[in-house]
């Protein structure tokens, strides 16, 4: 949660990262006001920018919307989805729309990374672990100062990734 830039500064500040990596990380409810032209645009700019790969952890919510976005630019962008999944049995719990829909996501990655066959303790910080790792930069939906996404956030600030904020 960052207000030291507008987010068009951070677009800007963003923008040229040839063949960069970027991990998206974000709650699983999206508030009634979230803004899915602001994801777009996000997206678009970093893949403009040359961000050529997005790592997706998967979950319900930011992550899935990103991955829709993502999979959307593909026409017009060389754009790689990476899924990265905590456990093999991530999906088994979720709704079934929403399982059907995590299932053709996951049929479209360009790459799927299994840290688990099944959900242990752990898992899920492991696998934002691993995408803060491997990436040049964040893309965070962080509206609040506990639980995954702001781990994940704190993560990567202390790794000294750029973070933008939606």
């Amino acid at each position: 949660m960052s207000e030291e830039f507008s987010f068009s500064e951070q677009l800007n500040f963003f923008a040229p990262l040839p063949g960069g990596t970027c991990a998206l990380t974000g709650h699983r409810v999206l508030a009634a006001d979230f803004s899915f032209e602001r994801l777009r645009v996000a997206l678009r700019a970093l893949a403009e920018g040359g961000t050529r790969t997005f790592l997706c952890g998967m979950a319900l919510g930011f992550d899935i919307a990103c991955a829709e976005e993502v999979l959307a630019l593909r026409p017009q962008l060389d754009v790689r989805l990476v899924a990265c999944i905590p456990c093999a049995d991530q999906s088994a719990h979720y709704p079934r729309a929403r399982r059907e829909q995590y299932e053709r996501i996951l049929a479209a990655c360009d790459e799927r990374v299994v840290l688990h066959e099944h959900y242990c303790d752990g898992c899920m910080f492991e696998r934002n672990r691993y995408m803060v790792d491997r990436c040049d930069r964040l893309l965070a939906y962080l509206t609040g100062t506990r639980g995954g996404t702001y781990y994940t956030v704190r993560y990567a600030q202390k790794k000294g990734k750029p973070v933008l904020f939606l």
